[in-house]
């Protein structure tokens, strides 16, 4: 099938923040061939959705089989999401999901609500659920960047990006504007998962050692992580924990020379607004699919260690050794590389 104007597309992304903002490509796709495109994310991605090019609704639902905090599964919940699907009366969904998550719970109730045609990645047998079916490959276990495997998605779906898009990953523009002179680097040390962080003692060295070197640094986090960057911030660097929006922190990432920051969301904002990032990034999952995508990126890390493939949200080796090998030193260098190309 060729992509054409097909109506309302639902696009379903439920994880987390920086998995959303990896679908850019795909949503543009099926923006590109639908009139309508209508996001169903997780709480924790929502934010991300409404940046994306392409989205025109963003609706927000916390799922049982995708959230690693996940509620109960909630009868009355299912069945008010059916029928604001029903209402919805979308032409056709396309449903993406990491490598370790099933499609086919989601389809169901798609299926349930009327959709008439539904697409996703599958290795597991559909039945009657899938309309397209796609397989990446045996398994799905190539390792294509994630921006890559979710566009395959949307092209077996009939979606193809309009001539001229490259295929990065993309925020609407223009940005906030921000209070803080542009050429400074930001440090993120937290991380979605404690697996994913830096050692906070190594953050506020690096901070040391940027502005030793030169560097103006801004040390960001989230509203919870307001301690961490405290500490981190030290009095060399800019402590700005808790203190932007999404959509503010874009803007920030947007004026920084490079972005120092673990493999969680700021880390693919930093890629969506083309800013370089010094990543450090613990193997728990392959960075092939998950390191910052089409940008300038320095991955810090042992890459063989022994957590390697694990999927581990805690560190299963006592020291965290594949990050607390990094040292401040490593981070300027990589600061300074990712400047210079």
């Amino acid at each position: 099938m060729t992509a054409s104007r097909r109506g309302t597309v639902l696009v379903a992304r439920l994880d987390n923040a920086g998995d959303v903002l990896l679908q850019g490509p795909l949503v543009r796709a099926v923006a590109h061939g639908a009139d309508r495109v209508v996001f169903l994310a997780g709480p924790a991605g929502a934010a991300a959705a409404e940046l994306l090019p392409g989205v025109d609704e963003v609706w927000t639902w916390a799922c049982p089989w995708i959230l690693g905090d996940p509620p109960p599964v909630d009868p009355t919940d299912l069945a008010a999401l059916t029928e604001r699907v029903r209402a919805l009366a979308p032409a056709e969904a396309v449903v993406s999901t990491s490598f370790h998550q099933s499609p086919l719970p989601l389809a169901m109730l798609l299926r349930a609500a009327g959709v008439p045609r539904i697409s996703a990645i599958s290795v597991d047998y559909p039945g009657s659920l899938l309309d397209v079916r796609h397989r990446v490959g045996p398994d799905d276990e190539v390792d294509l960047p994630e921006p890559e495997r979710a566009l395959s998605l949307a092209r077996a779906a009939g979606f193809e990006l309009p001539d001229g898009d490259d295929g990065r990953l993309a925020v609407r523009r223009p940005l906030r504007p921000t209070s803080h002179r542009p050429g400074y680097v930001v440090l993120h040390p937290g991380a979605s998962v404690p697996a994913r962080a830096w050692p906070a003692e190594r953050c506020a060295e690096a901070v040391e050692a940027l502005a030793h070197a030169g560097h103006r640094v801004l040390v960001t986090g989230g509203p919870g992580e307001r301690a961490l960057t405290a500490a981190v911030a030290g009095t060399r660097g800019v402590d700005l924990g808790g203190a932007t929006s999404l959509a503010e922190m874009a803007a920030l990432l947007d004026g920084a020379a490079a972005v120092v920051v673990g493999n969680t969301g700021p880390a693919h904002l930093a890629a969506a607004v083309g800013t370089p990032v010094v990543s450090l990034f613990a193997p728990v999952v392959p960075a092939a699919r998950w390191a910052p995508y089409g940008v300038p990126t320095v991955l810090l890390g042992d890459q063989d260690a022994p957590c390697r493939g694990t999927r581990a949200r805690v560190c299963p080796v006592p020291g965290h050794p594949c990050l607390s090998s990094v040292t401040a030193g490593d981070v300027v260098a990589a600061v300074e590389k990712v400047i210079a190309a």
